[in-house]
């Protein structure tokens, strides 16, 4: 029997996630900040909508969250009406959100000690590849709990893999998004650089999907890049720069030198400084295209 399936944080991925347990025949119960989200997305896939964390928790055999930060992860699984309070011994709570792995193993001791289980899954890919169901999950925790939500993971995923113990796939998400930032940046420099010497953009990026550097995020992103005024905002700059925090900060406690990604932090600061902040990521070009840094 499939268990009923609480979602908590329905922002873009949350609800893109939802629809897609939903499509897969899964029971949901939502729980969002803003109910009127919650309930938008609950109109759409026949779901409840809980009053709280705990309430969605209770109701539920698998929590799955998506969250904007740490600060948030830590509110809504640990305070008095936190999926702690609520969750089941024996139920499971995933967690897909970017956050330090620190962050991680403080809720997944919280959740252990109710008797629950806990597993961070933090994933790689967009709303696209949710509605696709082709993300790739980076798994950390007890891999029998990982086997048990894989079937679930499944409905949005096109593999899921185990990266370590509870923290690692954390870990494993900040290095990835160190990785999509650092080609932002490279992809927009390069855009520009070919624009500026008189390569017209769209040919340029002709090149560029073409090309050795033509990974999935230049392809996805070309829209945005050929067309930045008429561009979805998959992933602000504000977000790009709680990221870019969190590796570099992580970079320092383990030793490792991150030193692109202390530039890229930089360029992003001033891109948000002057307004951007809540554009798409692939604004980094709009900005250096006018500011000459």
């Amino acid at each position: 029997m499939r268990p009923v399936v609480a979602v908590v944080g329905l922002g873009r991925m949350g609800s893109a996630m939802t629809r897609r347990f939903h499509e897969a025949g899964y029971d949901l119960v939502l729980w969002n900040r803003d109910r009127s989200k919650a309930e938008a997305v609950a109109a759409d896939t026949s779901a409840k909508v809980a009053d709280s964390p705990a309430g969605a928790a209770a109701d539920a055999g698998v929590v799955v969250s998506s969250l904007a930060d740490d600060d948030a992860l830590r509110d809504v699984y640990l305070g008095d009406e936190g999926v702690v309070a609520g969750i089941h011994s024996g139920s499971i709570a995933v967690d897909t959100s970017t956050v330090d792995p620190e962050s991680s193993v403080e809720v997944g001791k919280a959740v252990d000690a109710k008797g629950a289980r806990f597993a961070d899954c933090p994933v790689s890919g967009s709303v696209s590849s949710v509605e696709a169901g082709t993300l790739t999950i980076m798994a950390g925790g007890d891999p029998h709990v990982i086997a048990e939500v894989e079937p679930l993971l499944a409905s949005i995923s096109k593999e899921v893999i185990r990266v370590g113990d509870i923290g690692a796939g954390a870990a494993c998400k900040l290095a990835v998004n160190g990785l999509v930032h650092g080609l932002n940046v490279a992809l927009s420099e390069a855009l520009v650089l070919a624009e500026k010497a008189g390569v017209s953009r769209e040919k340029a990026y002709e090149v560029f999907v073409g090309g050795a550097g033509g990974a999935p995020f230049v392809h996805y992103k070309r829209e945005a890049y050929e067309h930045p005024e008429n561009a979805d905002v998959a992933f602000t700059l504000d977000l790009v720069a709680k990221d870019l925090e969190l590796i570099t900060g992580l970079g320092e406690k383990v030793g490792a030198s991150m030193k692109q990604a202390n530039t890229g932090l930089e360029i992003v600061k001033k891109a948000i400084a002057a307004g951007m902040g809540g554009h798409d990521l692939s604004a980094i070009a709009v900005y250096l295209r006018g500011s000459g840094d």
